[in-house]
């Protein structure tokens, strides 16, 4: 396929058109159906049951994001656990962190591993880092059968679809509760508020009944669903609007800064209205 247009749909009424270049690999995988083309805005770009998953030229909006918001406000992030994020992206950016000895990724499909390693390279080259311990699993059953093991856990999800649907649960934030440290933090991607306002609303309910500190912020994503995104912040003692001064570090990103650190956390209206 190339030259062709390729549409996700993202509501019933509205969706978004990239032209592809060429298509590099389709495959029906056990849970979902994986493709990865190359187009001729985004680059590389992988695809999940027809969902833009992540592309070669705004990925590091989303990976960092997801990432350095959490890493910065814990003040010692030795452990940290990334459920889904088999492309590597976020694992990539959390190994920028000097304090972390060990990131464990646990995505329930092995292909999305592999297809990203072979066709997106600069967004999985860490997966084979020696303080990486991959893991093809069910990321709800690891964090069930997991307690007091994390500093900081990251639900990288797809939209709550398919797999992804038992991510999206009070019963799956319960569980992460008990995964974590007693000062622990996990943050989630929570869709976008112009399509999926409800579900923000749900998670921001069941999250906050669970962490005394519950946080909503958002990032600029293209290739998303209206390009608002939302990040769902859960923490048992740290506030991210708190963080000291001294905790920040330099490293090396594109979009997030300190000082955006705590920007994100300001809201349109409507978005925060959603929180309240």
């Amino acid at each position: 396929m190339s030259g062709l247009w390729y549409t996700e749909k993202q509501t019933e009424n509205f969706g978004i058109t990239m032209k592809i270049k060429q298509t590099l690999h389709t495959e029906q995988t056990d849970f979902q159906y994986l493709e990865m083309a190359e187009t001729e805005e985004w680059g590389n770009m992988l695809f999940l049951d027809g969902m833009v998953m992540t592309s070669q030229r705004d990925e590091f909006v989303y990976h960092e994001m997801v990432a350095h918001v959490p890493l910065f406000t814990h003040p010692n992030p030795e452990t940290v656990l990334v459920v889904g994020g088999g492309d590597g992206g976020v694992i990539r950016e959390v190994l920028k962190h000097p304090e972390v000895k060990k990131a464990t990724l646990v995505d329930i499909d092995g292909k999305v591993i592999e297809y990203s390693k072979k066709y997106l390279p600069e967004i999985a080259g860490k997966l084979e880092d020696e303080r990486v311990d991959v893991r093809v699993d069910d990321g709800f059953m690891h964090i069930a059968n997991s307690e007091n093991e994390y500093d900081v856990i990251m639900v990288d999800s797809t939209e709550p679809v398919g797999p992804a649907v038992n991510l999206f649960t009070k019963g799956f934030y319960a569980g992460i509760a008990k995964a974590l440290k007693e000062d622990g933090i996990f943050v989630a991607q929570t869709d976008n508020p112009w399509f999926k306002a409800d579900l923000i609303r749900e998670v921001q309910r069941d999250v906050k009944e669970i962490f005394p500190v519950t946080r909503l912020y958002t990032a600029n994503i293209p290739t998303y669903p209206s390009g608002l995104w939302t990040f769902t912040i859960g923490s048992k003692k740290h506030d991210p609007l708190e963080v000291k001064e001294d905790r920040f570090h330099d490293i090396d990103t594109k979009y997030y800064t300190k000082e955006l650190h705590k920007a994100s956390f300001v809201l349109p209206k409507f978005v925060k209205d959603l929180t309240e």
